[in-house]
């Protein structure tokens, strides 16, 4: 094969509207439609790959309007360039747009996916291969009334999931009784319990303190306090002795580096829809090497943005908690193969590149690069 081969040709975006089951109500915020957008690239020898832009405004601050912006512009940039060199073009991407991460994650996405195919290996080889299997995820239980709390957590205990992550941050007190309902209700589950900043220091301790009188597991403390209150993070490890794992205090490489010097987590989620997926692979590997452990997580994103991170999961290894069931909460799956869901588990693909198609993507002229 030729280098011309690999060189991009085409850039299409495909907006997409995708509603929940249920709310996807967090402290910080609500969504019950996804306004995503798919990205096609392809290549000069016709090789396709696809991306997802999957914004969401209460993390980044971006809507689908302006991430569809900022990707036309990018796009412009990365056609007639080569997908060898997908290195120092994300480089280049993270420069012209820092503030654009969903934008420049589907066009990455769409970059590693066409090269991948183009050279015939699954996209998780790319990152070495590390633990390729089947892997277990949390699923994401939003902000409700204890009646739908109860009722959504006997659903998904039905089909064989027992690691609940648990959106709180409204009231404290509620929070509590939804837990200590969980608890009772479903035997053996475990708890990831995130509050998307919603808590102050007193709040924290008192559920803490009221999870620890009810006898519930929690495998991780997530995101408890405001992004900046890094000290207070470090205070809750300290006092309570529960992993704490961070997510809007991480979403860049310099946010990372000031969570380490504070010592203020056990884990960082990694999303490769708030940092985009190289600089993403960078903040994992910085977090492992200074000691932390890895999450890997996402926003409201179909299985194209989800197997992305999935790959990194098998290709670098050392990621002990997998946060990838946003798919499961979506009312239509868009995607034909890739990755699959038997209940909790993700099962691993061994096709080119991502290994699936998107037959409904239609993108208008106007969006045609």
């Amino acid at each position: 094969m030729s280098a011309a081969a690999f060189t991009i040709t085409h850039i299409e975006l495909c907006p997409l509207d995708l509603p929940l089951t249920d709310p996807f109500v967090v402290a910080t915020g609500q969504l019950q439609v996804a306004q995503n957008a798919f990205v096609r690239l392809t290549l000069h020898d016709g090789t396709i790959g696809y991306g997802e832009i999957a914004p969401f405004p209460a993390m980044t601050g971006e809507d689908r309007e302006s991430s569809l912006k900022k990707a036309r512009i990018l796009g412009k940039h990365l056609l007639g360039q080569s997908t060898l060199h997908y290195q120092r073009l994300s480089h280049e991407l993270s420069e012209r747009a820092p503030d654009a991460p969903s934008a420049r994650c589907g066009l990455e996405t769409a970059l590693l996916d066409a090269l991948t195919r183009a050279i015939h290996v699954p996209l998780w080889a790319l990152w070495g291969g590390a633990d390729v299997r089947a892997r277990e995820t949390d699923v994401t239980i939003p902000i409700a009334s204890l009646e739908r709390t109860r009722e959504l957590a006997r659903q998904w205990y039905e089909r064989g999931f027992r690691l609940f992550k648990i959106k709180v941050g409204h009231d404290v007190d509620d929070d509590i009784r939804r837990l200590e309902a969980l608890h009772r209700h479903c035997a053996g589950v475990a708890f990831v319990i995130d509050s998307n900043q919603g808590y102050t220091r007193e709040e924290a301790a008192t559920l803490l303190q009221g999870v620890k009188r009810s006898g519930g597991t929690i495998i991780l403390l997530e995101q408890p306090l405001a992004k900046d209150d890094l000290e207070g993070h470090a205070k809750l490890r300290r006092d309570f002795h529960v992993p704490v794992a961070v997510d809007e205090s991480a979403q860049s490489l310099r946010d990372l580096q000031a969570v380490i010097q504070h010592r203020a987590a056990d884990y960082v989620n990694i999303k490769i829809t708030k940092s985009g997926v190289l600089d993403g692979l960078i903040m994992a590997t910085v977090a492992k090497a200074a000691g932390l452990r890895v999450m890997l997580g996402g926003m409201v994103e179909t299985r194209v943005a989800m197997g992305c991170s999935y790959s990194l999961a098998m290709g670098l290894g050392g990621c002990p908690v997998l946060d990838l069931d946003m798919p499961l909460l979506l009312e239509t799956d868009p995607i034909d193969g890739g990755y699959t869901y038997e209940g909790p588990l993700l099962q691993p693909w061994y096709g080119p590149g991502l290994d699936f198609d998107i037959p409904s993507f239609q993108a208008s002229t106007s969006d045609r690069l």
